[in-house]
């Protein structure tokens, strides 16, 4: 696995302010696993994955560190994109 899953599992967590007893909870799981997950100590299996991914709304990719922008930061950018679209638009109007 990733090297770089232990601390992606966590900034997700901490980014939500979500304390590691209530993820745990939250995803069927122990805190102790969890902490060990974060830590990097124990490699997760498959299924707990897919629940991290579900929980925190982020593709297994990104999870697993192989993809940099995770879902919520890919449609904070396009909602920017149109804002900026809608923007130039207004500016071509004025300039006719």
């Amino acid at each position: 696995m990733s090297q770089a899953f232990p601390s992606i599992l966590t900034k997700l967590r901490a980014e939500r302010g979500i304390s590691q007893r209530k993820a745990a909870a939250d995803l069927g799981i122990s805190q102790a696993l969890l902490s060990h997950y974060e830590n990097g100590l124990r490699e997760p299996k498959l299924d707990f994955v897919v629940r991290a991914c579900d929980y925190y709304n982020v593709s297994a990719d990104y999870i697993l560190g192989r993809d940099y922008v995770g879902f919520d930061e890919l449609k904070r950018l396009v909602g920017r994109l149109h804002e900026l679209s809608a923007e130039a638009d207004r500016l071509i109007t004025e300039v006719r």
